[in-house]
């Protein structure tokens, strides 16, 4: 992992334990008062992957949430990448009516989320979207350390996407934000 990674994930870690511990996140007054930051795997550049994106055709998909409710987005492409077990394509989207979005949205669940080492409805990335160079190939960049969790597992009172079936993943991604030992999920 170059130094400049490493520190990319540090910062982006360092952001979000200041937003929830300035009471802007989903964690609730009683508690910040002994928040100390969030949980996290180490980081591994094995779980970085810069992959081709097979365009989609926009079309909307219902996605449940952990309420019951649903949500609409746009599938925006699909992407494969190597993980331990072999090639997994992923379902990525973007906001509808968004034709040409600069990251998308990636909900996804894996062997962790089984084991409660992280929230068992999944976890989030954003990920980035690029021109490849010399070409008019889409690219998306899906940094497994960037790894979050939706706000509904932190507290009552939130909605949030589950992934789609394709989206489960059958490896564990220990990278990432992981729930706190203790933890019900």
């Amino acid at each position: 992992m170059t130094q400049a990674h490493a520190e990319a994930i540090a910062e982006f870690r360092r952001r979000k334990d200041e937003h929830f511990a300035a009471g802007r996140g989903p964690i609730g007054a009683a508690a910040l008062a002994e928040f100390r930051g969030l949980s996290y795997f180490a980081p591994d550049p094995a779980w970085v992957f810069t992959v081709p994106v097979q365009p989609g055709d926009l079309a909307e998909m219902t996605l449940g949430t952990n309420t019951g409710e649903t949500r609409t987005m746009a599938r925006f492409g699909l992407a494969t990448v190597d993980l331990p077990s072999g090639s997994h394509t992923l379902s990525l989207f973007a906001p509808l009516g968004e034709e040409k979005p600069a990251r998308v949205f990636v909900p996804f669940r894996d062997a962790t989320s089984r084991t409660g080492e992280t929230y068992g409805a999944g976890r989030y990335l954003d990920a980035p979207l690029a021109q490849a160079p010399e070409s008019d190939e889409m690219l998306v960049h899906l940094d497994f350390n960037m790894a979050y969790h939706p706000y509904c597992a932190y507290g009552d009172g939130w909605t949030c996407p589950l992934p789609p079936a394709e989206n489960v993943l059958p490896d564990a991604v220990q990278v990432g934000e992981k729930l706190p030992s203790g933890v019900a999920n």
